[in-house]
C-alpha cells in the first residue's frame, strides 16, 4: 500500500501551453540580464526571490500565498520558479522560463525544492542573494539549515533600484492602468447619489475597471483590482475600506480607484463633495489643490525627492495646516500593491535623497485631514501619476480635480467622462 511518505517531494507539471506573456521576451531578458550583471559584479552565485514583487518582475508569475512559500531561483544559467502543488500547471504556464512544483506530502518541501534546483545549477556553497526585506527569521533559519554551505546576502536593495527605472513597455502598461483608473473614477461618479452605500459605489467602479482590463489585456489574469470609496468621517484615512455608510447631502467624498494589471498597480484619487460644500470645506480643498498643482510642477529630472517635500511643506505651513498632513507626497509606481512591496527609495518624503531620473514613475498625492467636529472636517486627497522624462514629466492622469469639477450634482453636474 502506498504511503504518504512515498509520494514525490517535487513534480514537473507542464500542463498545456505557455500563455501570452505580459511583456516581450526581449523585455524579460533585459531585466534578467541586469540582475545577472549585478550578481557577477558582486560575487553572488545564485539568487532566491520570495517576494511577490520580485518574482513577478523577473518571471511574470504572480503567486497567491495562502500560507505557502513561493520562490524564483536565478543563476547565470538557470531561471526557475518554485510553486506549490495546489496551483498545478498555472505557474509554469505563466512563468517566463522553467518551473518546479513542490508537494504537501512532507513538511518544508519548499526548501527541498529550492535546494534541488540550486544543486542542479551547480550551487552547493557560495553567496546566495535573498530579500532581507521579505525573508522572516523562520524562513532564514530554514534556508540556512537546507543550504549549510550558503552565505546569505541581501539582494533586495539592488533589485529595488532596478525596478525604479521603467522600460517603455512598462510605461505603456502603466499608462493603460492610469486610463483604466480614470474609467473607474467616472463609474464611481455615475453611482454616487443620496442614500447609496459606499460599497455599492465601489462595486460599480471595480466592475468597470475589470471589464476594461479584460478588453485591453484578454490574456491577463483578472485579479486584485479594487476601489476605496469613502464618505463623511470615513474619508479621514487614506486606506479606509468601503462600508455600508450611505451618502448624505453635503458629504465630503473620497474616490480611490486601483486597477491591477499583472501585478502593476495604478491609482486615481480625488476629493469630491455631494451636492454642496461649506465655505470652510472649500477653503481647505483649494489649499490642498494648490499643493497638488505645485507638486506636479516640481516633478522633473534632477530634483531630489526631499526637496519636493520641503517646498510643499512650506505651502501647508503658510496656511497653518502642516500638522494636518498625513503621509508623504507620493511614491513610485510599478510592481506593487496594498499587500506587497513598494520601491521605498522613491518616495516624496523629507528623508529620501533619491534624485528623479527619466524612466521613473511617481505620484503626486498630497493629503490633509481635519478631525470630526471641527469646521471643514474630513480627508482631502488628490492623486496624479507622472512619468519622468528627459525634459520634464508627463502627467498620465486625466480625471480633473478641484471644486470646479468635483462637486457632484445629480442634475447633470460633475459627470466627467474619459475620452
Amino acid at each position: 500500500m502506498q504511503q504518504v511518505s512515498d509520494l514525490p517531494r517535487t513534480k514537473i507539471i507542464r500542463n498545456g501551453e505557455k500563455v501570452r506573456p505580459t511583456f516581450s521576451r526581449e523585455e524579460m531578458e533585459r531585466r534578467n540580464a541586469a540582475l545577472r550583471r549585478h550578481m557577477a559584479e558582486n560575487d553572488i552565485d545564485a539568487v532566491l526571490f520570495t517576494s511577490y514583487q520580485n518574482i513577478d518582475y523577473y518571471s511574470d508569475f504572480l503567486y497567491t500565498w495562502f500560507g505557502r512559500s513561493y520562490g524564483l531561483v536565478v543563476t547565470q544559467e538557470r531561471h526557475v520558479t518554485v510553486s506549490a502543488n495546489i496551483d498545478a500547471g498555472m505557474p509554469w504556464r505563466r512563468s517566463f522560463d522553467d518551473n518546479i512544483v513542490y508537494t504537501d506530502w512532507q513538511r518544508d518541501n519548499f526548501y527541498y525544492a529550492v535546494r534541488e534546483v540550486l544543486k542542479d545549477a551547480g550551487f552547493s556553497k557560495g553567496r546566495l542573494g535573498i530579500e532581507y526585506d521579505h525573508v522572516n527569521l523562520d524562513m532564514k533559519r530554514k534556508l540556512q539549515d537546507a543550504l549549510p554551505g550558503a552565505e546569505l546576502v541581501d539582494i533586495s536593495q539592488a533589485t529595488m533600484a532596478q525596478r525604479m527605472i521603467k522600460s517603455e513597455e512598462e510605461i505603456e502598461l502603466i499608462k493603460n492602468g492610469a486610463r483604466i483608473a480614470d474609467i473607474g473614477g467616472a463609474a464611481v461618479v455615475e453611482a454616487i447619489d443620496e442614500g447609496v452605500p459606499e460599497y455599492e459605489v465601489a462595486l460599480h467602479g471595480t466592475q468597470a475597471m475589470v471589464r476594461e482590463i479584460a478588453r485591453t489585456y484578454p490574456h491577463a489574469e483578472l485579479r486584485d483590482t479594487w476601489v476605496w470609496f469613502q464618505s463623511g468621517i470615513n474619508t479621514d484615512g487614506a486606506h479606509n475600506w468601503p462600508t455600508s455608510r450611505r451618502i448624505q447631502r453635503g458629504d465630503i467624498l473620497s474616490l480611490n480607484t486601483f486597477p491591477m494589471i499583472a501585478g502593476y498597480y495604478t491609482a486615481l484619487e480625488r476629493t469630491l463633495f455631494f451636492e454642496e460644500a461649506s465655505d470652510e470645506h472649500l477653503r481647505l480643498w483649494e489649499i490642498n489643490c494648490e499643493v497638488h498643482r505645485r507638486g506636479i510642477e516640481l516633478i522633473r529630472p534632477g530634483v531630489r525627492c526631499m526637496d519636493i517635500a520641503a517646498e510643499l511643506n512650506e505651502i501647508y505651513r503658510e496656511h497653518g495646516l502642516l500638522a494636518n498632513r498625513t503621509f508623504g507626497y507620493g511614491h513610485s509606481f510599478g510592481v506593487l500593491c496594498h499587500y506587497y512591496g513598494r520601491e521605498g527609495r522613491l518616495e516624496l518624503r523629507e528623508d529620501i535623497e533619491t534624485v528623479l531620473e527619466p524612466g521613473m514613475v511617481i505620484s503626486m498625492e498630497p493629503m490633509i485631514m481635519v478631525p470630526e467636529g471641527q469646521p471643514g472636517a474630513g480627508g482631502y486627497r488628490e492623486h496624479d501619476i507622472l512619468v519622468v522624462r528627459e525634459d520634464g514629466a508627463e502627467n498620465i492622469t486625466k480625471f480633473p480635480f478641484g471644486p470646479e469639477h468635483n462637486i457632484i450634482k445629480k442634475n447633470g453636474g460633475g459627470a466627467w467622462q474619459p475620452a
